[in-house]
């Protein structure tokens, strides 16, 4: 029996039910942005596994960080212990964050690291005697699969099952020039209640890398702590490069309250979830009263192996080639879509730093399950790249380290597509 047909018998993989799904491609060697199939096949990894390898598969510095940390601490309860690695990364984090950001709390992965800063901010109103229980979010958010997650995601299909056992959010449309007074009055009207307003800065990756601008996050944010708003940014997806900068954040003025991490965090090694916040937030749980406590923790909080795993991709990240090698990847992106952008089929072109989105045109509907989709998946697969369209969207997140020869053929074959699909 081989590797699919073990794999089909015992796994129930994410977003794979339907019987016409194709088997899973058995992956089983990674070496920089390429992955490599049991029969030897290469595929050029342009999503980077699901948005969370930065620096390449099999990376041999991480690979040694975290087989020197293996024969150390494989890992040690979080809760009234420490350890070197989870101590240096909270430190060597904090100190490129906005400089409010002064606490970190460890976790698991991206949901777990929302669903710490979601209760960090009901708590936060709870434990001052002021029950501020609603929260703000854009419409089309994505902030994880569980349920607080959940619930401050846009309702979809994919919530559609358990929208009735979400608890209730106050979902706005993303900020612009001609609807900002009218975003800013609907805060102000619902101030005493809102506990805190969390969104994905820049560009809302699930939703179809819808991208918008600065100047208006900016604006709304100050409404928002005029009205005493906490502000969560969840740089879960932004995080680490992708826009640009370090982080989505440092394209603003305004500065979150809370911060959440995870994807790019250990190089897309293995998971954690990291969600930082302001010495404020922190104060407010400062106390004799144990029922001030916040108490959330995993098993696996701050394990030391992904700990490692993370200041590896740190050494990286801050290594000097890594911001050219961002630069680089943004320049290719930008001449791909002015090349491409009156082209009949396509509707639309966006880019942010390493991110770059195609809308197509399509005779069927422009959601997720557009018919379109799967022909464009299965069309990339076959020509040995990796990219998942969301719906009638292609987008190009690569690795950092992607040559630009292999850039060169993504975008060649994108515009083959354009002509053959």
């Amino acid at each position: 029996m081989n590797l699919v047909e073990r794999d089909l018998k015992v796994i129930w993989h994410p977003y794979t039910q339907m019987k016409t799904v194709q088997p899973p491609v058995p992956i089983v060697r990674g070496e920089g942005a390429c992955l490599f199939d049991a029969s030897g096949k290469k595929y050029i990894d342009a999503v980077s596994s699901w948005w969370v390898n930065i620096h390449g598969h099999s990376h041999p510095y991480i690979a040694q960080k975290v087989a020197e940390q293996l024969t150390t601490l494989e890992h040690v309860i979080f809760a009234g212990f420490t350890h070197p690695a989870a101590v240096e990364l909270a430190e060597r984090l904090l100190a490129i964050l906005p400089d409010n950001q002064q606490k970190a709390f460890y976790s698991d992965n991206g949901s777990t690291a929302v669903e710490v800063a979601i209760k960090m901010c009901l708590q936060y109103w709870n434990n001052q005697g002021n029950k501020r229980t609603k929260i703000l979010a854009f419409k089309n958010a994505y902030h994880g699969d569980t349920f607080g997650a959940m619930a401050v995601s846009g309702r979809s299909a994919f919530t559609a099952a358990f929208d009735s056992l979400l608890f209730e959010v106050e979902f706005i449309d993303l900020p612009a020039k001609n609807n900002l007074q009218d975003l800013k009055s609907q805060i102000s009207g619902l101030k005493s209640e809102l506990a805190c307003f969390i969104f994905e800065p820049l560009v809302q990756g699930s939703a179809g890398m819808i991208m918008y601008g600065a100047e208006y996050l900016n604006e709304l944010m100050a409404h928002c702590r005029k009205e005493g708003v906490l502000l969560i940014a969840d740089e879960v997806f932004t995080g680490f490069g992708r826009t640009g900068k370090r982080f989505a954040c440092d394209h603003l003025t305004e500065k979150p309250d809370i911060m959440c991490f995870s994807k790019g965090l250990t190089g897309g090694t293995m998971a954690l979830g990291l969600t930082t916040c302001t010495g404020q937030i922190f104060d407010a749980f400062l106390s004799d009263d144990k029922l001030k406590t916040l108490f959330h923790g995993h098993s696996f909080t701050a394990n030391p192996i992904a700990c490692s795993a993370a200041l590896a991709s740190m050494d990286l990240f801050m290594d000097a080639a890594t911001p050219e090698n961002i630069e680089r990847i943004a320049r290719a992106h930008k001449r791909f879509a002015e090349r491409i952008k009156h082209h009949p089929k396509i509707k639309t072109v966006r880019q942010t730093g390493t991110i770059v989105a195609m809308e197509w045109e399509t005779g069927d509907n422009t959601s997720y399950f557009s018919l379109l989709r799967d022909k464009l998946y299965y069309y990339f697969l076959d020509a040995g790249i990796i990219l998942r369209p969301l719906g009638n969207i292609i987008y190009i997140l690569p690795p950092y380290c992607i040559t630009d020869a292999d850039l060169d053929y993504i975008y060649s074959k994108i515009e083959q597509a354009l002509e053959e699909i």
